[in-house]
């Protein structure tokens, strides 16, 4: 803890630095592939040499930061997150993640601890899917696992696809579209990664820091058009084709769905991000003909997971079948379920009663690169730091002595865990 601590000046300014990288008011916009993310990476990679760790990258552009163990035939460990934002985000989400990484590495640097095997901090690319609407860009790229298409979406605000970002950030698409990967799974002897909360559950309560017990998968379509008609206000209802009041009756059925498993204690979550008529044809006395929105439907269960996908089909069936309208679903995007390393859990679990760090159990709202790395069959743990606005907005607000906690806790594990004997 006191390692910990005295590494405090180095977080703040890290902070501080990565904040001017993307300060975009009212917030911070580090952008994936582009010049917010890039100053960010840049940044992180100075202090990492300055702590004396070894720099590399990949077909990706992810970061990878290295601190030599006694023995390089070891599994590795991987302690990272994310340094991209959401438009006008916070300074904290993911970002947070690879402070703690880097604060670790000075601490223990510091209280002279030699790992029995090679720690790395690593920086991942591209994990706020808002942008390319494609999840775990950064992480899945680098396991050999990004999806078929993912290369040639293009980014919401200039039109231009992943793979022309990538190649000009200096990564490598074509090694990515034939599934290159920098990180094998079977060499990775644990992923652990450090994220503030995105509810306020610790600061309920009254806790600085969680341990993760799960990360939910999902499905996911980010362009969804009711075809309808367009026809004069003045229609009865039977003659009409109302592709508004399609996408209303799926909005109050999605919300009955998620009030059903939410009765039956099964965690589950649904949000429709998008929800608007065609600007360029709706009007006042103008029945509309097209709507649009985004689905994104989340649980900690596959199965759980797979029947809300066929719940979700049945309803837009019915509502298709009682209004004459189509649903036009566009691509689906899949993440599949984050299951924590029960080890590792138990392992954080005693870190943090040697700390007399007091703990909460939290499974995640949202998503993480953790999952991607779960998924790959990497043993993955996560801590959660309290914030009490919430994520993805300017007010994230986590204080730097729950940081340092987190920090601690993260140290901790791997200096009992990994310390060369």
């Amino acid at each position: 803890m006191a390692a910990v601590t005295a590494q405090w000046e180095l977080a703040s300014s890290l902070f501080d630095q990565l904040r001017r990288d993307g300060l975009d008011e009212p917030g911070v916009s580090r952008d994936p592939y582009g010049a917010g993310e890039q100053r960010a990476h840049a940044t992180v990679a100075a202090v990492a040499r300055q702590l004396g760790l070894e720099i590399e990258g990949d077909a990706a552009v992810n970061l990878y930061m290295t601190l030599r163990g006694r023995d390089a035939s070891a599994k590795r460990v991987i302690v990272g997150s994310h340094l991209d934002s959401v438009p006008h985000g916070g300074n904290f989400d993911g970002a947070a993640g690879v402070v703690a990484g880097l604060v670790a590495v000075a601490a223990l640097r510091q209280s002279g601890t030699i790992l029995d095997r090679d720690l790395t901090v690593m920086g991942i690319r591209a994990e706020e899917s808002i942008w390319f609407q494609v999840s775990y860009i950064g992480s899945r790229s680098a396991l050999g696992a990004l999806p078929d298409g993912a290369l040639d979406v293009c980014r919401i605000d200039t039109g231009r696809t992943l793979a022309e970002h990538v190649a000009e950030c200096g990564g490598d698409p074509e090694a990515l579209s034939n599934r290159a990967r920098c990180l094998d799974p079977a060499r990775i002897g644990a992923y652990l990664e450090l994220h503030i909360e995105q509810a306020p559950s610790l600061v309920e309560a009254g806790r600085p820091v969680a341990i993760c017990t799960g990360i939910p998968g999902n499905f996911r379509y980010p362009d969804v058009r009711i075809e309808g008609s367009h026809d004069h206000v003045g229609l009865p209802r039977r003659f009409r084709r109302d592709a508004a009041m399609a996408g209303a009756e799926f909005a109050m059925a999605l919300d009955r769905l998620w009030e059903e498993y939410e009765a039956k204690a099964v965690p589950m979550a649904c949000t429709i991000g998008r929800f608007h008529t065609d600007a360029a044809a709706h009007g006042l006395t103008i029945v509309p003909g097209a709507f649009h929105f985004s689905l994104d439907v989340r649980a900690y269960d596959e199965a759980v997971l797979a029947e809300l996908d066929a719940r979700v089909d049945a309803i837009i069936a019915g509502i298709e079948q009682r209004r004459g309208v189509y649903f036009h679903r566009g691509p689906k995007a899949r993440a599949a379920v984050g299951a924590v390393d029960a080890s590792i859990k138990a392992d954080l679990e005693r870190c943090a009663d040697e700390l007399r760090i007091p703990v909460l159990q939290l499974g995640s709202p949202a998503s993480h690169d953790a999952a991607a790395f779960a998924a790959a069959g990497v043993p993955m743990g996560m801590i959660f730091v309290r914030n009490e606005n919430g994520s993805h907005n300017p007010r994230e607000a986590m204080a730097m002595d729950d940081f340092m906690a987190g920090a601690a806790l993260l140290t901790q594990y791997l200096a009992t865990s990994y310390a060369s004997r």
